[in-house]
């Protein structure tokens, strides 16, 4: 994963207690990734949720794949 990728994932406790969101917004990135999984389009979740970009659905389908390549990556706030 790029690191211009990972810099659209944050965590923060002070948002969503520490949950990884698209940066900037409050948008879970396992929220994207049920959308995902749903078969919605990154359009359709875009629409869905105006705050995220289709950069924001790709980084967090990244980091998805992050995780179940079973890799740690710190993150910190923003």
């Amino acid at each position: 994963m790029s690191s211009d990728r990972l810099g659209l994932i944050a965590t923060d406790p002070a948002v969503l207690s520490g949950q990884a969101v698209i940066a900037g917004t409050r948008v879970p990135v396992s929220v994207v990734l049920d959308c995902l999984a749903a078969g919605m389009s990154a359009e359709q979740i875009v629409e869905e949720y105006p705050t995220l970009t289709s950069e924001g659905v790709q980084a967090a389908a990244a980091y998805g794949a992050l995780l179940a390549r079973e890799e740690l990556v710190p993150l910190g706030p923003e």
